[in-house]
Parts: structure tokens; sequence; C-alpha cells
């Protein structure tokens, strides 16, 4: 398979860079092997690839949630892999996560929920008294209603359907006011229609908002609908990084030969 990136981002334009990433777990088993990414503001990355290729592994490297073994990651000038402390919380605090499994607190309200995602902006002593202050609850409630959940904001989590729950999500990211979204298979759990339409939603505020954004997702059709570009990993390697223009569907079927998606 032909491994040669066409007209990726370059460094000097990028808001996230891995560069030479690797990562071996505690049992040996090595995930990622020499992986380079680069994403720009407003451009949105679709990561494809068959289970077991190191989608997931990959995208908790981007978010910091797991060290490299080897390789840098990088949002601007800040080198997540050396970041201590108050640092490191701070450039973790521009990067917004989606995950599949939605992380919600269930008994909580909507809005309780999506102010979670102002908790990496807040003093010390407010976290600790579990103050809100009224420029936190504003931008919680903006963020819903952008999502389309304002009328719900005051319901708990676990009563609303899937698709509901990922959008609180999804307002929870945007709350954290970040510059880098990354959202790890969001749509596995939902039905097709509204999978399509919560990865609509996300492209379409990543785009309002400028996020450099990585999705890594199952469904190539709507990974090429939507992306700026596809990445292609197999067996924790780079496989292709392309224009979404210059992926067809041999491109694809080669990428999963032999395995399930």
């Amino acid at each position: 398979m032909n491994t040669t990136a066409l007209s990726p981002t370059t460094e000097a334009t990028a808001r996230l860079t891995a560069d030479s990433l690797s990562y071996r777990y505690p049992d040996g088993t090595h995930a990622l092997h020499d992986v380079a990414l680069t994403v720009s503001p407003g451009e949105i990355v679709a990561v494809l690839g068959p289970s077991g290729a190191g989608k997931s592994t990959l995208m908790r490297c981007l978010a910091g949630l797991h060290t490299p073994t080897a390789g840098t990651v990088r949002h601007d000038d800040a080198d997540l892999t050396r970041l201590r402390g108050r640092a490191r919380r701070h450039a973790l605090a521009r990067c917004g996560l989606v995950f599949q499994e939605f992380e919600l607190v269930g008994p909580a309200t909507v809005l309780s929920n999506v102010l979670i995602g102002r908790l990496v902006h807040q003093p010390p002593l407010v976290s600790l008294l579990h103050l809100v202050r009224r420029s936190d609850r504003e931008i919680a409630v903006r963020a819903l209603l952008r999502v389309g959940l304002e009328p719900q904001l005051r319901k708990r989590a676990d009563s609303l359907s899937g698709g509901q729950r990922q959008r609180v999500a999804i307002a929870r990211a945007l709350a954290q006011r970040p510059d880098v979204l990354l959202a790890d298979e969001p749509v596995a759990n939902l039905d097709p229609r509204t999978a399509a339409a919560v990865v609509d939603q996300i492209v379409a505020l990543a785009r309002e908002e400028n996020l450099a954004t990585v999705l890594n997702l199952h469904d190539t059709a709507l990974a090429t609908r939507i992306a700026d570009r596809i990445v292609g990993l197999r067996d924790g390697r780079l496989v292709f990084d392309r224009p979404v223009q210059a992926v067809d569907a041999a491109l694809l079927d080669e990428l999963y030969a032999g395995q399930q998606s």
C-alpha cells in the first residue's frame, strides 16, 4: 500500500502535531509505531482503520491521557510529553474531548455535566467549594443552546436519549473553550441517522470555532463526507494521510483487507 502522504498540513501551520509517536502498553503490546500527524485550526481529520489498529491509543496520546513511549505531541508550542503540573493542566484545558461512552454523570443535571467542562478554568478554591461562577454558568448555557439542548438543562443526564447525551458531551467540550477537539468513536453507540446528525453537528461547531479536530470513526462513508483529510492506521502504523479527494474505495478496501472494521 502506498504510504505517501499527499499534501498534509505543514508543521508551520499546525495547531496539533504528533511526531514519531510510539506507544507500548505495560503488557508489551506495541500499539503505535512512529506515527506522525499534523492538524491545522479549522481542519477536520478523520482517522480510519480496522479494530486494533491503534486509533483509540492515538487519540489518548493526542489528548495527553497516555504518555507516549517515544515521540512528541504538541499543541502549538506546548509539548505535552514534557509539561508537568500547572503548565500541563493549562495545556490540556485547551483540548476538548468527546468519548464513545459519553462519560456523563447520570444522576446529575444536564447543566451540571456541562459545567464540568469549566472546572479546568476555575481557581482551586472555587472547585473545592463547589461554587459556580455566573460567567461559567453563562458559558455552559450558551453551549447547550448551540447543541439544541437548552430546554433539557435541568433534566437528569440519564433520562436523555443516546443522541441527546452525546450532545451534552459535545456541549461540555465546547464549554471548555478548547482550540483542539478530539472525538474518539463519538457515535459508535448511536443508530446511523442519529450518528450522522451528531457528527455533522460536531463538524459544524468545530468549523465555527476554528478548532483543530480529529475524529476516530468506523463509518468510512461518513468520514469521507465530512473530513478534509483521512488518516489510515493499521497495526499501529500510519498507512496513508491524504486529502479526502485522494481517498477512493480501492484504498479503503486495501486498508481493511482481511480484517473487520
